[in-house]
């Protein structure tokens, strides 16, 4: 990725370069804001091999999608940095922004859409398999497994709504249990009626065969022939940096993570910062991440616009205070020559 030069002061530093982070910052660089992004260059869906569910944009490779993202940005005079935020701290009316190459960058407002880290149950050869024939989000995957032969391991709160969503793209569904309580009855009626077979015991790995999954192997030793296998990561908000304004992520309502709560217009609860993306929507897809990003944008814009304005009017006061004052002088001097 090509490296833009830092400055030292930016109107808005914005954290993370992906869909998000990018459009809040095309939006910002069109205001004609300055705006620097600083991206670590580890995208969540880099090992995917098309963006979905993005009009105009579908199946797209992730790469390329940035990489028309960071072309965007910087013709509009926005910067996009490759490198990592360590810690910020607020300073004066801004904030001191500490990089991983030992430099700082100053802005007046932060844009935080870092993204957040997919931590996967501990089978062999998981991992490995993630965002090819390894999936967790239907609707962005569905299709390309349709008909197949999909697994789900169960991971968390939301596995078993994840098997009932699967059910939509194939009729051979099965359920692994793994080390997960088994389904409540409610939840087994359900699986029975929409035919999503159970099979209770620990997944100890995955079967490979010509770099495609070809199965599950149980704990005792038990192979499941499957083609597909969905995942519901424990989904956590890369913000470890932010420590440094008390801003850290929270249990999500979900079960399903920890995310930076924000409200509707990207405000987080420390003055001066907004998160878009995953970061804060954990189920957020490539065109919503997009759409915050940009929303966030508008709004830092907006509040920037504001701190402008007052600034303006108190410099436009200035004259007339001064003036103000030195009259006041002149006739307290006056009024002391007559003995008033």
């Amino acid at each position: 990725m090509v490296n833009d030069q830092v400055r030292d002061h930016y109107d808005v530093v914005v954290f993370g370069g992906g869909a998000a982070g990018l459009n809040g910052a095309l939006m910002l660089a069109r205001a004609r804001r300055s705006v620097a992004v600083i991206d670590s260059g580890a995208p969540r869906n880099a090992p995917a091999e098309g963006v979905h569910g993005l009009l105009g944009r579908e199946g797209m490779p992730p790469a390329e999608l940035l990489e028309r993202g960071r072309a965007e940005v910087r013709g509009y005079g926005g910067h996009v940095v490759s490198g990592e935020a360590t810690g910020v701290v607020r300073t004066g009316e801004g904030f001191t922004v500490a990089l991983a190459d030992g430099g700082s960058v100053r802005a007046r407002r932060l844009l935080v859409a870092s993204g957040i880290v997919d931590e996967l149950p501990d089978v062999p050869g998981l991992r490995a398999r993630w965002g090819r024939d390894v999936l967790h989000c239907p609707y962005c995957h569905g299709w390309e497994v349709r008909d197949h032969a999909i697994g789900v391991l169960a991971s968390g709160p939301m596995s078993v709504h994840q098997a009932l969503l699967i059910r939509q793209w194939s009729a051979d569904v099965t359920f692994f249990t793994h080390t997960m309580p088994p389904p409540s009855d409610e939840e087994a009626e359900q699986f029975a009626a929409r035919g999503i077979r159970v099979v209770d015991g620990a997944v100890a790995s995955l079967e490979i065969a010509a770099d495609r999954l070809v199965g599950v192997r149980l704990d005792d030793g038990t192979a499941v022939a499957r083609q597909a296998l969905a995942v519901a990561p424990r989904m956590v908000a890369r913000a470890g940096f932010l420590d440094g304004l008390g801003l850290r992520p929270v249990e999500h309502p979900s079960g399903m993570g920890e995310h930076i709560p924000a409200d509707a217009a990207g405000r987080t609860e420390a003055p001066g910062v907004w998160a878009a993306g995953n970061v804060t929507d954990l189920t957020a897809q490539v065109g919503a991440a997009a759409a915050a990003g940009a929303a966030a944008g508008a709004q830092i814009n907006a509040d920037l616009v504001a701190e402008d304005t007052r600034r303006a009017v108190a410099a436009a006061r200035a004259p007339y205070s001064a003036a103000s004052e030195a009259r006041n002088s002149e006739q307290l001097a006056g009024d002391s020559r007559h003995g008033l």
